[in-house]
């Protein structure tokens, strides 16, 4: 077995950001790559942990990207330990990917006056899962996700018609513009005739219910300097993008493949964005997942899986 060498916590944030600022260079958006891949069968989903958990953030798309540029097409992840907990044991030679934990710790400091003063630092930590398919002698089920029926078109769109009308946001339909307007807190939306199919309404209505989550009363995204501030509304898009990527995925729907005109307007600013701050990325994945842990707990007894980081 061969994991990924520890690399300095610092480093972590550049290493990552590197990656998927190669990606975007080459006009890849590596958070929508899995369902380009031809190779990727069964329903769409979230990467999943060795009990079934879905992991979430920033941890979705290095899996994602992981399963698409190494061809993997099951989403299970485990660690070389919970494989032998699990009696499997990890090839010799496989190479982890790395996922990350974010945890705080506390150091106290001496005060101007001499008092101490508890300051909480915040510190991300990498580690290595290996995909099942890397994985020999597990039980059965492990290796069988990837033989599960694509979910009925049809289904899946009931099931986001349902997902969004308990959201109780006030959407209207009508014109040729998607977009969510803050001063009135409504979304607007073509109608579903003027989109190729069914899953790319469900992916532009998710882009737009990321949005409408901004508002104070909810999850309360600073969005003041939006018009006026074009790296801002590049990161306020970054969120709503992965955002939607992921609450397609919980729907069990293919996000919109073809970015629309005016988001892959954005390229060159997110471009800037993370080439100037190495937790940009990082940053965008946590507000996006909280979007999308807001829409879930307007749910109710709806919704059928938690999230773990």
């Amino acid at each position: 077995m061969s994991g990924q060498k520890d690399q300095p916590r610092g480093d972590i944030y550049t290493r990552i950001t590197t990656r998927i600022v190669a990606d975007l260079e080459r006009g890849v958006r590596p958070w929508m790559q899995p369902w380009k891949a031809s190779n990727v069968v069964g329903r769409v989903t979230r990467p999943l942990r060795h009990n079934g958990m879905p992991y979430s953030g920033m941890n979705v798309l290095l899996l994602w990207s992981e399963a698409v540029a190494r061809g993997f097409t099951m989403p299970m992840w485990m660690t070389f330990r919970q494989a032998l907990e699990l009696g499997g044991a990890v090839r010799k030679g496989e190479v982890g990917a790395t996922v990350v934990f974010a945890s705080r710790f506390t150091k106290t400091e001496l005060g101007a006056g001499g008092e101490e003063i508890d300051r909480e630092i915040p510190f991300l930590k990498a580690y290595s899962v290996f995909n099942v398919a890397q994985v020999d002698g597990l039980p059965e089920h492990f290796y069988t996700r990837e033989a599960e029926p694509v979910a009925e078109p049809m289904r899946g769109c009931e099931r986001a018609d349902r997902f969004f009308a308990q959201t109780k946001a006030d959407i209207r339909y009508g014109g040729d513009r998607a977009f969510y307007a803050p001063a009135t807190d409504h979304i607007q939306m073509p109608p579903l005739p003027a989109f190729r199919d069914a899953d790319s309404f469900v992916a532009t209505l998710s882009h737009e219910a990321v949005h409408w989550t901004a508002a104070h009363h909810r999850v309360n995204r600073d969005l003041s300097r939006y018009a006026k501030d074009r790296s801002e509304r590049a990161r306020e898009e970054l969120i709503a993008e992965l955002g939607s990527c992921f609450l397609c995925a919980d729907l069990g729907i293919v996000p919109e493949l073809e970015p629309r005109p005016d988001h892959a307007a954005y390229l060159q600013s997110w471009l800037k964005v993370l080439g100037d701050d190495r937790r940009a990325i990082f940053s965008a994945a946590a507000q996006a997942q909280s979007a999308v842990a807001y829409l879930h707990g307007l749910q109710g007894e709806m919704t059928e899986e938690q999230y773990a980081a």
